[in-house]
């Protein structure tokens, strides 16, 4: 038997940035191999992650340049609007705009997008399972079911070591494997962040009326509540509760959740029933230091982890597969070592400001939208009108929501490298 020659970039994760990373790399000439102790098939069931996406256009952009969107789009909802209230009452939304009151529309910034939604919404377990099948038709190699014993580097490549004896070698590894990152830690990448008191109730509904591609955020004292589109008259709901309050939600019967379901959703979409299980998860911010160390390189929520209140957590991760991608493949051309610390600087200087500054500013918003404090309603509630008024300001956080502003990576242009 030939033994296959050994890979350029070892990925260690095979969540949604791993396998667009191993995609991006595979294009541009690189061989990847992708490692994680779940296989895809136990990653794309329906009881393994229970949320839906906000994909920016500029991140489906990718998927589009790596020959993966043709498995993502049937899936796909485009987000025509986003309405968001501010209020202190349950079923806002069904009550029609309030003096704080922001709209964004599709339509104001087609021209600049190309006639692109404000973004897509997409079932996890969707996104997972269409990645699985281009990595597969791109002839990734992925070693799943694989756990990482050990990350170690020299001055010329990076060592994983896996359980089963197992040693591979390649001139850069990759962290993708989330929060509490394995790659991370070898590499001796300290994080800092805190938790908020929160969790997010995530489930699946199906409604009566059509939602029309309409995303709707509703804030209140006790959090979030957010009503996303899905295919077919279905939402995905980001409640946002107390940790009791939320695990009450979660345990409770069919009845009562759908009871505090329709107080909380209104009737604006007609009746609303529960579809599949319900999740929870708690809130937090965590950021790596840095992105970057010898022969490492971390991307998504490896290196930063962030409130889901302006749904950019995953945007940020594609982003950095974009870029790294992007700096990978030029190097190589350049015949430079791709692991080498000038190559991994360029990364870092490229993605550290952009990272930090969504997590400070998702962190700010989450804090601004969580108090009831009178004078923090009335200041917050006259911003909010103030930009709905103002028409550049309305079309400036679109473009940014859709990622579409900054020192964009070809494939966010829907280039090819």
């Amino acid at each position: 038997m030939t033994t296959p020659p050994d890979p350029d970039v070892i990925i260690v994760g095979a969540g949604m940035p791993g396998a667009t990373l191993a995609l991006a790399l595979a294009a541009g000439g690189l061989r990847p191999v992708l490692i994680d102790p779940l296989p895809f098939d136990v990653q794309c069931a329906p009881t393994f992650d229970g949320r839906a996406s906000a994909i920016s256009f500029a991140a489906f952009r990718q998927w589009r340049a790596l020959d993966a969107a043709k498995f993502l789009e049937e899936h796909a909802q485009r987000i025509e609007e986003i309405l968001v209230t501010d209020g202190r009452a349950p079923g806002a939304a069904a009550r029609g705009p309030s003096p704080a009151f922001l709209r964004f529309d599709s339509g104001e910034i087609a021209e600049r997008s190309h006639g692109e939604p404000l973004g897509y919404m997409l079932e996890n377990r969707h996104i997972r399972a269409g990645l699985a099948q281009a990595v597969t038709e791109a002839g990734v190699e992925v070693l799943a079911p694989a756990k990482v014993d050990a990350v170690t580097v020299t001055a010329r490549s990076a060592e994983v070591r896996l359980a089963d004896g197992r040693t591979l070698q390649a001139p850069l590894a990759v962290g993708a494997d989330g929060r509490g990152s394995l790659v991370r830690g070898a590499a001796g990448i300290d994080t800092f962040g805190w938790s908020y008191p929160h969790t997010a109730v995530v489930a699946t509904v199906a409604a009566e009326l059509d939602h029309e591609g309409v995303a709707y955020e509703h804030f209140l004292p006790s959090g979030p509540f957010a009503i996303l589109p899905l295919p077919g008259k279905r939402a995905s709901l980001v409640w946002t509760e107390k940790p009791a309050r939320a695990a009450a939600l979660k345990a409770c019967g069919v009845e009562a959740f759908e009871a505090h379901l329709a107080r909380r959703f209104g009737p604006f979409l007609g009746r609303a029933t529960l579809e599949g299980p319900r999740f929870t998860y708690p809130l937090s911010l965590q950021m790596a230091e840095r992105m970057t160390a010898p022969r490492v390189a971390l991307v998504g929520d490896s290196g930063h982890a962030i409130h889901p209140i302006a749904g950019q957590g995953l945007n940020m991760g594609l982003k950095d597969c974009a870029a790294l991608a992007e700096v990978l493949v030029d190097a190589l051309r350049l015949g430079e070592d791709i692991g080498a610390p000038t190559v991994l600087a360029r990364y870092e200087r490229w993605r550290r400001f952009d990272n930090i500054a969504v997590a400070a500013a998702t962190d700010a918003f989450n804090r601004l939208f969580t108090t009831d404090n009178p004078v923090v309603r009335a200041a917050r509630g006259a911003g909010i009108a103030a930009v709905n008024r103002i028409g550049p300001a309305r079309r400036l956080f679109m473009t940014e929501a859709g990622g579409a502003l900054g020192d964009l990576p070809r494939l966010l242009r829907g280039e090819a490298l």
